[in-house]
């Protein structure tokens, strides 16, 4: 007998611990905060688009385009908002958070999004909270960009070229072929480039301008959020 109440013991131990180990992904949708002018998301492949309102779930998988004269503030999941300028276009690849599988409230482990920025500028402010983990990761064409805990910067390419520009805190970013740049606050960096290092946001007047803009969207998007409390779908 006790070989089977041996066996019977050592699974029941193996099913408690992957009870409460195993975490269960879900995907996620962007909270829309602000939309002025003209924005649509939906699939690109298909080209089927519609205007985006307070009320629209964007998903990973969604395109979001602004029109000249479009701006779009949104938060992809708590803790990482963002401003999208006109004349813009992201593709949004990662929305999602990963939860304990035995719990039924709370036990959120780590919330992840990853975004595609094409063409155009995007302000990011990351404020990420010390209960769960959070990731969050932008491309271009050939750049990653990280931020390093709390942060607020602004990326903007036309495709060829890239611009990242911090205004506080610090971002990391890679490329292929060159060695990775972590950016400080009030400095800016461009690919392709023969700098090894960041440059000062002082000397270029398109760096100075990300500054500017980043600070008043960064103040803007808190004052959003704080006012969206109860419309969280994360």
């Amino acid at each position: 007998m006790r070989h089977p109440v041996l066996a019977v013991y050592i699974a029941l131990c193996s099913l408690l611990a992957n009870g409460c180990t195993k975490s269960i992904n879900t995907a996620t949708a962007a909270t829309v905060l602000l939309i002025k002018g003209r924005v649509v998301f939906g699939n690109a492949g298909r080209n089927d688009f519609q205007p985006v309102t307070l009320k629209s779930r964007i998903n990973g998988g969604d395109t979001v385009r602004s029109a000249d004269d479009g701006l779009l503030d949104l938060a992809f999941i708590p803790g990482a908002l963002a401003q999208l300028s006109g004349d813009s276009e992201i593709n949004v690849e990662e929305l999602g958070i990963a939860k304990d599988g035995n719990e039924t409230a709370g036990g959120m482990r780590a919330r992840s999004a990853r975004i595609r920025l094409n063409r155009g500028k995007i302000i990011i402010l990351f404020t990420p909270s010390d209960r769960s983990e959070s990731q969050f990761t932008i491309k271009t064409r050939e750049l990653t960009i990280k931020p390093d805990s709390d942060c607020l910067f602004c990326v903007w390419t036309d495709g060829t070229t890239t611009r990242v520009t911090c205004a506080k805190g610090k971002v990391d970013t890679s490329a292929e072929a060159q060695s990775p740049v972590a950016i400080g606050a009030g400095s800016f960096q461009q690919w392709p480039t023969a700098h090894t290092k960041p440059v000062l946001a002082a000397d270029d007047a398109a760096a100075q301008i990300d500054i500017t803009e980043s600070l008043e969207a960064g103040e803007r998007l808190q004052n959003e959020v704080s006012g969206w409390s109860n419309r969280r779908p994360f």
